[in-house]
């Protein structure tokens, strides 16, 4: 992975440490929930997907329990997640349930007869039978309950028997509960904190019971909410369930918005993280799995100390025994786009991250060797750039990946930095749809040097490493199955296709499938083309040059006339990538033909065995062709 001692892929789940400096955050919401005058209190936590508003709930969980055992008192937190109810309960009661089961859990043994019998009568005000089978006709008929029958969930018979409308039940289930919360077996519990979390991921019933709900409770003193949610989102569902005008505005606000704030009295909003914020995350991300706890909690305050100083990463206190210039490197290198299109979203970061190990991995098992920085590289044209990313499949798919990459380079290395657009949206948030890659004419195409790169690819061209075609084309074509792309060479008729297939396969039997009557029967202008082909797919992949040369050679054989072509296709080979066996399946040719390969390979080759095969095969073809 590009953290070198990371091997497993990171986890969803908040972590214990705050990696995205939002204890600024959970601390402002600490001091609204404990503060005495706004008791009791529903606080909104706003922020959209994966902006970190469970990791900022788990902050503020730490950081009233502290202030509480601090002050030498008791703050019960209570974390709860609607998304995740039974079903076959309804979400109000649950709420219910778990708030009552928090207070039984803390009633004082010695003094709690009292708060012992308010929770009894409490839990017999729910008509739990009536809930479940609610619950049940629902998922039958896909209807939603009215308001009304959700309201009525509350028991309006008293325990001794007596009847009494809906209205004084509730109230009288808000005073019972008021006197539990003040009765001498919780006189210890100072104030009683519901976390609730990914309510906007719920159905519009489950939003709107959760929230009437959360407004029993608040008649209470000493109860205090904060619901982690997208704002937008639950006002949506409200919107739904309630059946209000959506584009009706009294003050500003639609109806659903109202009926929200009047439950939820204040909401604070999660800050997007800023570009330092995007590679501090990054770095500590990648260096977490390289340090023992304690040396990655100073690592976190040394990033956390930098923040507040406006510093910079470049001054940021690293441990003495681990070298983690690599990972600071990555997260330097991966920063500006994740940041331009990720737009601070902590959990669009850590998938990004994931991704990167997974392709990595897959990659290794196939055989595909590349350092983690440049499978860096190759992730952000895929995910981050899509029109790009289907250009480079479409120079692979043509035979063209070298000479594409190599003027690619010049341009970047040339020009003068460009404005940048903003990243395109990524392939994964879109339906992938399997696309045949396409070539503009052969007679039409410019040459490789007056090609117009976007300004978008020539800014990722500039990005460490540089990247060879030699070493990416097989990840290529892996990242382009992963895409459902099918990369076909428009350049090659498709009366040839199957047999430039076979004839580079690494499969015996497709090689020999081909047999020399077949190749004798291609006509010679397009054994000419074949040739061709062959040769540019080499340049490209050199490591397929154990089977098409053989094949190119094959194909001259056959057709004399593609002598020439057959010199100019081995000669596209790069020298550097000629292996020793390549050298020697010249043996047998003629020198006339073939001393000018062997001159190309010879003169860029810095391989002495490559070199010594060459000399062996001139002195071969001296004792020979009596030279």
């Amino acid at each position: 992975m590009t953290g070198a001692g990371h091997g497993s892929l990171w986890s969803d789940e908040p972590s214990a440490r705050d990696l995205l400096s939002f204890m600024a955050v959970a601390e402002t919401v600490a001091d609204a929930v404990l503060d005495e005058s706004l008791d009791p209190i529903a606080l909104g936590l706003s922020g959209s997907w994966g902006s970190g508003k469970t990791s900022v709930l788990e902050l503020v969980k730490q950081e009233v329990q502290g202030r509480a055992e601090a002050a030498d008192t008791k703050v019960l937190v209570v974390s709860t997640q609607p998304w995740s109810y039974d079903p076959a309960v309804g979400p109000k009661e649950s709420l219910i349930a778990e708030v009552l089961d928090a207070l039984k859990g803390e009633i004082d043994p010695s003094t709690g007869e009292e708060a012992r019998n308010l929770l009894l009568k409490l839990a017999k005000r729910v008509k739990w039978a009536k809930a479940m089978k609610m619950a049940a006709l629902t998922s039958i008929t896909l209807q939603l309950p009215k308001v009304e029958d959700v309201l009525d969930l509350v028991n309006e018979e008293p325990t001794d028997g007596e009847t009494e409308p809906t209205e004084r039940g509730l109230a009288r289930f808000r005073d019972e509960f008021a006197e539990l919360l003040e009765s001498d077996g919780l006189a210890h519990i100072s104030r009683v904190v519901v976390l609730v979390d990914d309510l906007d991921r719920c159905l519009p019933e489950t939003v709107v019971e959760t929230l009437e709900a959360i407004r029993l409770f608040l008649s209470a003193k000493g109860m205090s909410f904060v619901i982690a949610a997208d704002e937008d989102r639950v006002a949506d569902a409200i919107q739904q369930r309630l059946g209000t005008p959506e584009n009706e505005r009294g003050n500003g606000e639609t109806p659903a918005e109202l009926y929200l704030h009047k439950i939820v009295q204040t909401t604070i909003p999660i800050p997007a993280l800023s570009q330092f914020d995007t590679q501090a995350y990054l770095f500590l991300l990648l260096a977490e799995g390289s340090l023992e706890p304690v040396s990655f909690e100073a690592l976190v305050d040394s990033t956390a100390q930098l923040r507040l100083k406006a510093g910079s990463l470049d001054d940021v206190a690293l441990p003495d025994d681990v070298d983690l210039t690599g990972e600071l490197a990555t997260a330097s290198r991966l920063t500006p786009m994740l940041y331009e299109r990720f737009r601070g979203n902590p959990r669009r970061i850590k998938r990004f991250l994931n991704d990167l190990h997974v392709r990595q991995s897959v990659a290794s098992r196939r055989g595909i060797s590349l350092a983690s920085d440049a499978v860096a590289k190759l992730m952000m044209l895929e995910r981050l750039l899509e029109d790009d990313f289907k250009t480079v499949l479409d120079w692979l798919a043509q035979t063209k990946l070298r000479d594409q990459l190599q003027a690619l380079d010049r341009a970047a290395n040339e020009a003068p930095p460009a404005d940048v657009p903003e990243a395109e949206e990524p392939a994964d948030e879109t339906p992938k749809k399997k696309a045949r890659s396409k070539a503009s004419s052969m007679d039409t195409e410019p040459a490789a040097d007056e090609q117009q790169f976007s300004d978008s690819l020539i800014r990722w061209a500039r990005l460490p490493p540089q990247l060879d075609a030699s070493d990416i084309s097989g990840y290529l074509y892996l990242a382009a199955s992963f895409a459902g792309i099918e990369l076909v060479s428009d350049s090659l008729p498709q009366r040839l296709r199957d047999i430039a297939s076979a004839l580079t396969s690494s499969v015996q039997v497709d090689r020999t499938a081909i047999t020399d009557d077949a190749l004798r029967a291609i006509s010679p202008a397009d054994s000419k083309v074949l040739v061709g082909h062959l040769g540019r797919l080499t340049r490209d992949q050199p490591t397929l040059q154990e089977y098409s040369v053989p094949g190119i050679l094959r194909l001259t054989g056959t057709h004399p006339g593609t002598e020439a072509a057959t010199v100019a296709a081995l000669k596209l080979l790069p020298p550097g990538e000629v292996r020793v066996g390549t050298v020697m399946r010249l043996k047998p040719e003629t020198p006339e033909a073939f001393e000018a390969v062997l001159a190309a390979w010879d003169v860029g080759s810095a391989s002495s065995p490559v070199r010594n095969t060459i000399r062996e095969v001139r002195e071969h073809w001296g004792r020979t062709h009596g030279n």
